[in-house]
């Protein structure tokens, strides 16, 4: 299978992952051949890309480090707890313990696999897809760094919570597609105290974790909000979470701004290392994050133009791709693979959104 642009789609495409919707239903079965209507459904609920398989790509397996259930389990339950927090009712959490518990399960099991992002978000399933990859991102980043499953939890239980504050925003503010007036930006600064004041009275939930949803948003040379602290005023475990938020948010759609590549958001944090962000957080970070996941098309500096078949995890930038296309435009008959780990001198210089 392999990445597309959903405005590159054509009817008799075959669909190769399950699309649900924001409630979890099946919206589009994979295997099934899109048709004009399907195309047109997709653009209209604002899902930018999906993946398509071939007979020469059938054989790409692009695995995500948690499981399918479980990953729609936690965006429901954090769909939940935003919906009874919004009302005044107590959150259940139990369920959420659980859910953080089974991705902290998940990415143990898988803690060698290389994170590739691979789940399909609608513009208007942002908010609940990006709280649990936010948690995921941050929990490989508290493996990386040596973390025991104690800490884990807490991390995770934090920043899966982080921007639980912005229940209390106006949607029209949160969802504004035009630049916020300066009041306006100051409503959207008030979420972490919001949200902290919010979950610091659920006794169950430790302070740590609520101290993630206050400082999310601090930086490390001093220049974030609420409190404006600073390196090692800022706690570890909210400097992960802030490198794994900003990543995670770069790369999403939203109303207001198209996504960014994740090479290219990888390249930004590691420009912003030792400034906004902890110098060691992000070199964890970026070890563990493919620059250019599974499924992606890609053209190389010898013109070749292929498919990311795999993904070195010492060599996060030096894929495995698989060559479709010369330089001259001709489709190969035999896809040779070539591993940029062997060839130095060859260098992956466009991503692209179409095969062809």
């Amino acid at each position: 299978m392999f990445k597309i642009n959903t405005k590159f789609l054509k009817p008799g495409m075959i669909l190769a992952k399950t699309i649900y919707g924001n409630d979890g239903q099946i919206l589009l079965n994979a295997g099934v051949n899109l048709k004009e209507s399907y195309i047109e459904k997709l653009m209209e609920i604002g899902i930018s890309s999906i993946y398509i398989d071939t007979k020469e790509t059938s054989d790409i397996i692009i695995e995500d480090v948690i499981c399918e259930q479980n990953r729609f389990e936690a965006k429901n339950i954090i769909r939940e707890t935003m919906k009874n927090l919004y009302n005044g009712d107590h959150i259940k959490t139990q369920e959420l313990f659980r859910a953080v518990s089974n991705i902290l399960d998940d990415l143990l099991m898988n803690k060698d696999i290389m994170l590739n992002l691979s789940d399909i978000k609608a513009v208007d399933d942002y908010t609940f897809a990006h709280s649990v990859n936010v948690c995921v991102l941050s929990i490989i980043t508290g493996i990386a760094m040596g973390y025991n499953r104690e800490r884990l939890e807490k991390l995770g239980i934090g920043a899966i919570l982080h921007d639980i504050g912005k229940v209390a925003i106006p949607r029209e503010i949160l969802n504004k597609p035009d630049k916020l007036t300066d009041d306006e930006y100051k409503i959207i600064q008030g979420h972490p105290r919001l949200g902290y004041d919010l979950i610091k009275k659920h006794s169950s939930i430790s302070s740590i974790s609520a101290m993630i949803i206050l400082t999310h948003h601090e930086r490390y040379d001093g220049t974030g909000y609420p409190l404006g602290k600073k390196k090692e005023e800022i706690h570890e475990f909210s400097r992960i979470v802030a490198v794994a938020d900003v990543y995670d948010a770069l790369t999403s759609d939203r109303i207001y701004k198209n996504k960014i590549l994740p090479h290219e958001a990888l390249e930004y944090l590691k420009s912003m290392s030792s400034k906004q962000f902890d110098p060691c957080v992000v070199e964890k970070f970026v070890a563990n994050v493919a620059a250019y996941p599974v499924g992606t098309i890609v053209k190389l500096s010898t013109g070749i133009k292929g498919i990311v078949v795999d993904v070195h995890k010492n060599h996060p930038n030096r894929p495995k791709v698989r060559c479709f296309w010369n330089k001259k435009g001709d489709k190969y008959l035999n896809q040779a693979e070539v591993n940029l780990v062997n060839l130095p001198s060859i260098r992956i210089v466009e991503v692209l959104e179409k095969l062809e």
